[in-house]
């Protein structure tokens, strides 16, 4: 049997579902498991021993296992940020299957590159973001973090503005949190990262927190009347993503909509 895990300070059940599905339906004998590491580096250093084949990493971690790691593929050395650690006898190899789900939903939605962007958050998740919106042709964009430093090498590094917090007034037509403000089990679960203000004003709402589907965000916008992209999207296309890196398959649509749809269903 292959093992594959993820490695989050606050595990969920997505990826967990939607992998093992996926083993079933193709009949692999592979089994994926979540996991909140007490400490990194021997994690990380169990996946190297143990013969683990794959490894997700969510917050906090995307940046720290950068030095714990054999080699960067180039869609993790671009953005200094890991989702996916891929182990061949021994060489971790880290990948970032994040930006390609950003990149695909804002294609898929037609968001248009003219749009005001607010990004909320100056962490991993948010370089993938930043990444996608530089390179899919997103101009007038605001990095708005508290933490400077972060927030002003961020906004640097891709031609953007930062500011420490959300205006008092007024908004972007483009707004997304890459923070886990609202993310299930946290202490700002309940909490709205836009004020209601900026949730009225703007186009396009896009939350990359993924459990529950239904964040209070997402739940704003929604009763706004807004366009709408989620988390559970990026959940899906980053998984099906980090799926083919461990397995060499990719499966077909069908699959992933049966595999995507039990994933949600819990």
């Amino acid at each position: 049997m292959t093992l594959c895990i993820s490695l989050s300070a606050r595990p969920s059940n997505n990826g967990t579902r939607f992998h093992n599905h996926l083993y079933e339906q193709l009949g692999l004998n592979w089994i994926y498991k979540a996991f909140a590491p007490t400490d990194l580096a021997q994690a990380i250093a169990g996946v190297r021993g143990l013969g683990i084949r794959g490894c997700a990493v969510s917050m906090p971690y995307k940046e720290d296992v950068i030095a714990l790691v054999d080699a960067m593929d180039p869609s993790a050395k671009a953005i200094d940020s890991v989702n996916t650690i891929v182990n061949d006898g021994g060489t971790l190899t880290a990948y970032n299957t994040d930006y390609t789900a950003i990149e695909q939903l804002l294609a898929r939605n037609a968001v248009p590159t003219d749009y005001s962007v607010w990004l909320l958050g100056a962490g991993g998740m948010a370089k993938a973001t930043a990444a996608a919106l530089r390179d899919a042709g997103f101009r007038n964009v605001t990095v708005v973090a508290r933490n400077e430093e972060a927030g002003r090498a961020l906004a640097g590094l891709y031609g953007f503005d930062w500011r420490a917090d959300l205006e008092p007034s007024g908004t972007a037509e483009l707004l997304i949190n890459v923070t886990p403000i609202g993310m299930a089990g946290g202490p700002d679960a309940e909490a709205l990262p836009f004020p209601q203000e900026a949730i009225g004003a703007a186009k396009v709402v896009f939350d990359v927190v993924a459990l529950p589907a239904e964040t209070p965000l997402v739940k704003a916008a929604r009763a706004a009347g807004k366009q709408v992209i989620t988390g559970a999207e990026v959940a899906t296309i980053q998984a099906l993503e980090q799926f083919v890196l461990y397995t060499g398959i990719r499966p077909s649509d069908e699959q992933v909509r049966a595999a995507e749809e039990f994933m949600r269903a819990q």
